[in-house]
């Protein structure tokens, strides 16, 4: 009833002025007041009144002053419950009277709202904790001297722990945008949170190159930047953020962020090392990570070698990738040799604590004026384990202290040589992983052969006896019978009598004709010893072993080897800012019937936007996006991002919405935020005071369509 009365009220009072105060009253009417703010804007119009026409009259009663004593008593009555309301905790009483001081009196006091947030974003209740989101949005559009910025990082650090990824990054990017620091303690927490989920990655990510390149801006004005003095004393924050850009397979945000911990001066760690593994290993980048290999071979520490499993899992599994088994062979013998390929290598400076001085490690080619160094300290495990050490393909394994092939790896060389038909190669590698293991007897040799003898592989089992022969390497001589026992059960008369000969040149049955000796290999039963060592890899009988190896050779690789070759030449080119060269690697590597991949199109994308041909982009797009539509090529979140980023700094807005249009359909996210941030970066005047029946042609009238979609799209309000 209040509502309606003070209108009525005041018209009653004041229909009692003669002349000018008709004006007073007509202000006042229905038609005028269509809100209380509109009431509380009025009392100050009408104090100026009084001054101005009823000063000298004393028969009228004031109405302004029972008008302001009705609404001040109101307003402190209000302010006293939402004060009770707060003080005990009463979240939804608290937020009825703070709703209603706030439309019939405006927001209250500093101290009363930061309450009412703090109370909010304290509660268990998803609602609530939006409704403080919100209110914060509105304090920050129209109040912001209400709201303190401790307030606003509790906030957004419980809007993380709750998944709310997006709000979380708004207020965090608010504050950005504000030059405020940040707490890397709060930060980091915030970020542990955002990148449970794909989404909050993606924004974690995305904010940590935010960070990073406003701080190197602000280095390069002021010459001093505490949050980047800050930021490079903390690799726990880049640590957690990378593992996550490696799960959700963001891998150019990931290169970013690796390129910005080397110019920001962060030292990487041994969590660092396991993440760039896994990296590289994705992205197909062996090189770099052969560079990180030297490194970790001149750790001092045998204790942390399990921690690099995964360094070594992945550039083993890079060359198997690339087909080249000659370092595959050489990495598994360097395995095999335990603490001797582990020892340091040269002189090595170390510091008071023991641990060595940290290692520079070159990132992309060491030949090209662009590459960037990073710091790593290989022995440092930082306060806490950040990544899980699951090895992600199985080819090395930790056991009892040592680092060792699996026997998946020792299938797929044994399988790689053998298809290769390099039989001298594979009996130098079974040799020598025999003489590594320090046996008397070649238990690998004996495992191998045996597998071969099961799975029908006769000729192959054949040909290594040969060459084993040849270089006078010792056989165990059941091998030989269990050889020459399958040549009879399978009737190769000719294949038994070559084998019978050999054996005798070993003095076995010298006294027997080809017929007796064939018969005593069929009644007897012969016995090889089983693949067990568990000192060095795990325990594996011999049936086990030809089922992995029988595995591997139906579950090769389906990508060409060529590819990764070829993907690493147009990376060269790319980065050396040859973009021709880069472009003819690609028709080359369809005139060879290699499809390019993701990674391909990455490379070139990278390159076309770091010279600004935002042209050949559009071009580049128009292949790309055919190939997802034939469902040959499935792209990134981020590289997506990438796509529109150059969209929008070039001004294609045409393609810009077609880009938004397929991430909308298949349920990709998009960081409008950024986008938005992007566009009024370049084009903030862009056809302002333009509308659409002013366009002169039809090219410049669907440019305009275009453009304000865009605008609508990314919520741009129109001025």
């Amino acid at each position: 009833m209040r509502v309606f009365y003070l209108p009525c009220e005041l018209g009653r009072r004041l229909s009692y002025i003669e002349g000018s105060s008709a004006r007073v009253a007509c202000l006042i009417s229905f038609g005028h007041i269509r809100s209380w703010r509109h009431i509380c804007n009025w009392h100050h119009e009408l104090v100026s009144y009084q001054k101005l026409h009823l000063s000298s009259t004393s028969t009228y009663p004031s109405c302004t002053q029972s008008v302001l004593q009705v609404d001040s008593s109101s307003c402190v009555s209000t302010q006293r419950k939402l004060e009770n309301a707060l003080k005990n905790n009463l979240i939804d009483e608290a937020w009825v009277v703070f709703s209603s001081h706030k439309s019939l009196h405006c927001l209250p006091n500093q101290e009363l709202v930061k309450k009412m947030v703090n109370l909010m974003t304290s509660s268990s209740s998803s609602h609530f904790l939006l409704r403080a989101y919100k209110l914060v949005l509105l304090l920050l559009d129209k109040r912001q001297d209400l709201i303190d910025h401790e307030s606003l990082i509790r906030l957004a650090l419980s809007l993380a722990r709750n998944q709310k990824p997006v709000a979380a990054t708004t207020i965090l990017r608010t504050l950005l945008d504000k030059s405020k620091l940040f707490s890397l303690d709060i930060l980091s927490t915030i970020f542990f949170h955002l990148v449970k989920s794909e989404v909050g990655s993606c924004l974690a990510s995305t904010m940590l190159i935010e960070i990073c390149e406003l701080s190197l801006f602000q280095k390069s004005v002021t010459r001093n930047c505490k949050q980047l003095k800050l930021l490079n004393q903390s690799v726990t924050i880049f640590n957690l953020v990378l593992d996550s850009c490696s799960r959700y397979g963001s891998f150019l945000k990931a290169q970013v962020i690796i390129d910005l911990m080397s110019q920001i001066g962060v030292v990487a760690d041994i969590n660092s090392i396991i993440i760039f593994s896994r990296i590289y290993e994705k992205i197909g980048q062996r090189d770099e990570l052969v560079r990180l290999k030297v490194l970790v071979d001149g750790c001092q520490s045998m204790k942390l070698m399990r921690h690099y499993c995964q360094l070594f899992d992945s550039l083993l599994s890079l060359h198997f990738r690339y087909n080249d088994l000659d370092a595959a062979a050489e990495l598994m013998l360097d395995l095999y040799s335990h603490s001797e390929s582990f020892q340091c290598v040269g002189k090595l400076t170390t510091r008071s604590d023991g641990l060595r001085k940290p290692c520079l490690l070159y990132i992309g080619s060491v030949n090209l004026r662009s590459g960037h160094c990073i710091m790593v300290e290989p022995e440092r495990l930082g306060n806490v384990l950040t990544v899980d050490l699951q090895v992600l393909s199985g080819l090395v394994h930790f056991s009892n202290g040592k680092l060792v092939p699996s026997v998946k790896a020792l299938a797929k060389i044994i399988n790689g040589f053998v298809k290769e038909r390099n039989f001298v190669k594979l009996s130098n590698l079974l040799f020598n992983i025999d003489k590594k293991i320090g046996v008397k007897e070649g238990r690998l040799s004996s495992a191998v052969f045996d597998s071969w003898i099961q799975l029908g592989w006769l000729d192959t089992a054949h040909d290594v006896l040969d060459v084993f022969a040849t270089v006078e390497i010792p056989v165990e001589a059941g091998l030989y019978k269990l050889l020459l026992k399958a040549y009879s059960q399978g009737n190769r008369l000719e294949e038994s009598i070559v084998l019978l000969k050999q054996m005798r040149k070993m003095g076995l049955f010298v006294n027997l004709s080809d017929e007796e000796a064939i018969v005593s290999c069929l009644s007897e039963e012969f016995t090889v010893k089983s693949f067990d060592i568990k000192s060095d890899t795990l325990e594996v009988h011999n049936s086990c072993f030809a089922q992995h190896m029988y595995k591997e050779m139906r579950e090769e690789d389906s990508a060409s080897p060529l590819l990764y070759e070829l993907n690493s030449t147009v990376l060269f080119f790319c980065k050396a800012n040859m973009m021709e060269d880069a472009m003819r690697t690609v028709k080359r590597m369809e005139q060879r019937n290699v499809q390019p991949t993701v990674q391909t199109f990455s490379c070139l994308l990278s390159g076309y936007s770091s010279l600004k041909m935002y042209r050949q982009i559009t071009i580049l797009w128009g292949d790309v996006k055919r190939r997802m539509e034939d469902g040959a090529l499935v792209a990134s979140q981020d590289f997506l991002e990438l796509f529109m980023m150059n969209f929008i700094r070039g001004g294609y807005f045409e393609r810009a919405m077609e880009l938004a249009n397929y991430m909308t359909r298949h349920h990709i996210y998009a960081d409008k935020w950024k986008y938005k941030k992007e566009f009024l970066k370049f084009h903030k005047d862009l056809y302002r005071n333009l509308k659409a029946a002013q366009a002169r042609t039809d090219v410049q009238r669907k440019r305009f369509e275009h453009v304000q979609a865009f605008k609508k799209w990314v919520k741009i309000a129109r001025r």
